[in-house]
């Protein structure tokens, strides 16, 4: 896991590694030699690349001296930097990129902007450099003037196709000449890092590296549509100096991701690996309890079974082969009270329990609903509650205190309004406050869906997701996340760990899907469903 951290408290961990030896200078060396690496990366397969260094007058600007320093030693590439203000000519940094040879400009020399915009309109690649975490907005007037005209380089530049993505893959860019790649340092100029409030004239970065944690504002709205690909760089900050940010709020990587996959052995059969009960689908809604199944078995449940109305399974049988099936009484096609006993008959036999997608919301499913959370004296097996489970049990007058323990409610931003009594722009305003202190209140793990998905524990763990992709905006994708979950909560995986690792495969499926298309607009959640396996093939070689 990644710590996600304060701009105030970076800079204490930063202040205690300078006091323990480590200092500034050193940290800096660190940083800039980490986005030079990764620079030279992306530069790999480019003919004769040109590089354009945005320097401020901070850090954030000696970072970016170093990279071009090392930029220039290991490669090929013609580096030039743009000097936001002259730097002191005792900065070793300085010195060294003199020293180098390199082109340098400075922005007091150039009126109108004119050696700023053909310095980037000409590079294939452009480091931001020039103000990193320490922003705050409104910017000043000077600093607009130079960010418009990186602005209008930019739109004009057409240099190369911007990489494509797939985590934990490292991206490369293709070989057609279309644009320029912008990497943002620390920061893109013109984000708040602690607020992700933006500049009209922010820069939009095609990938961001920042260092030894990662900021909230890099993933919050508006600001996080700037960021493009995040990365996190460790800079030689101990362990347990990062410890000093005492928040519970951490970014998810791979690497922790993988380490909770439940394991696999030779020795074994379905019953080692649970089975998964999948409580849903309607007459109108017939799909979403498919693709749940379907989901749940592909991350390894070892049994599925789907309760659903007679007309759903009469729908299904000959389409899904795995399941078996739990016929429920149903008034019209829906799901209704007396289905009741049936459904809670089968929870000692059960390892994980999904209800919800597609039961649609009539008053006969409702009873059905408030019956059997209603119910007493049963051993209730972990449970997801998403989608028209939701909408139902919003419906309940204090419906939290009916829930057992191991819940996981998996609201879009829309449900969490209506489960918590507030206006969608709230919950998209507050997403990390409102995650912590509801799923505290409620007593059950909250996976508030969106751009950077977050999963909040009642005891106060939080966890960000790094993916931010419209390929998941479609119907039937929350229907495959719900079935990954129950799918891992039937192989014995905790809760809160279900819910980030179900979370986490989801999104590393919707970004594969979209690079299979070639394009986030065509895809539908049967192809999410369809790059699970890729997925998981993926996280367990991260």
């Amino acid at each position: 896991m990644i710590k996600i951290v304060t701009v105030e408290k970076m800079r204490q961990i930063e202040a205690a590694a300078d006091a323990s030896g480590i200092s500034y200078a050193t940290m800096m060396e660190n940083a800039g030699r980490a986005t030079a690496l990764r620079v030279l990366e992306i530069l790999a397969e480019i003919e004769d690349p040109w590089v354009t260094i945005l320097i401020g007058p901070g850090n954030n600007g000696g970072d970016g001296l170093v990279a071009g320093r090392i930029i220039a030693q290991e490669s090929d590439a013609h580096v030039r930097l743009y000097m936001l203000k002259h730097r002191s000519e005792s900065d070793d940094n300085f010195a060294a990129v003199q020293q180098a040879g390199l082109f340098v400009a400075y922005a007091e020399d150039d009126r109108d902007f004119r050696v700023l915009r053909n310095l980037v309109g000409s590079a294939h690649l452009v480091i931001d450099a020039l103000f990193g975490i320490g922003l705050r907005l409104p910017l000043r007037d000077n600093v607009v003037k130079v960010l418009r005209n990186v602005h209008q380089a930019l739109n004009d530049s057409t240099q190369f196709e911007a990489p494509t993505y797939i985590l934990p893959a490292r991206p490369m860019p293709n070989r057609q000449r279309r644009r320029t790649f912008v990497m943002a340092v620390d920061c893109p100029s013109g984000l708040d890092c602690d607020t992700g409030e933006i500049d009209r004239y922010t820069l939009t970065a095609d990938e961001t590296i920042t260092f030894i944690a990662a900021k909230p504002g890099l993933l919050t709205f508006p600001g996080a549509r700037a960021v493009g690909q995040l990365s996190v760089a460790q800079i030689g900050v101990p362990d347990k100096l990062k410890e000093l940010a005492e928040e519970k709020f951490v970014l998810a990587d791979a690497h922790y991701v993988r380490r909770r996959l439940p394991a696999r052995t030779l020795n074994s059969h379905k019953g080692t690996y649970g089975k998964a009960l999948i409580v849903a689908g309607s007459q109108n809604y017939v799909g979403a309890p498919a693709l749940a199944a379907e989901a749940a078995y592909r991350v390894g449940a070892g049994l599925v079974t789907v309760a659903t109305s007679q007309p759903v399974l009469a729908s299904l049988t000959s389409r899904l082969t795995e399941p078996t099936w739990l016929p429920l009484p149903d008034e019209g096609g829906m799901i209704d009270a007396t289905a009741t006993n049936i459904v809670r008959d089968t929870f000692a036999s059960v390892d994980g329990l999904l209800l919800g997608p597609g039961l649609g919301q009539a008053e006969v499913t409702q009873k059905f609903i408030e019956q059997l959370l209603s119910s007493t004296n049963v051993d209730w097996p972990s449970m997801v509650i998403d989608a028209d489970g939701l909408n139902l049990l919003g419906k309940i007058d204090r419906w939290w205190t009916m829930l057992p323990e191991h819940t996981i409610v998996t609201p879009h931003p829309g449900e969490m309004a209506r489960l918590a009594a507030v206006s969608t722009s709230e919950v998209q305003t507050n997403r990390q406050v409102l995650a912590h202190e509801k799923s505290a209140e409620w007593g059950v793990v909250v996976l508030l869906k969106g751009a950077h998905t977050l999963i909040a524990a009642p005891d106060g763990r939080i966890v960000a997701l790094p993916f931010k992709t419209d390929a998941l905006a479609t119907a039937g994708t929350g229907d495959v996340l719900a079935g990954i979950i129950v799918g891992l909560l039937a192989q014995g995986v905790e809760s809160f760990d279900a819910a980030v690792v179900g979370g986490y495969l989801h999104g590393v499926a919707g970004e594969y899907a979209a690079r299979q298309h070639g394009n986030s607009r065509s895809v539908i959640a049967g192809d999410v469903l369809r790059a699970l396996p890729t997925a998981l093939t993926l996280l367990e070689n991260a």
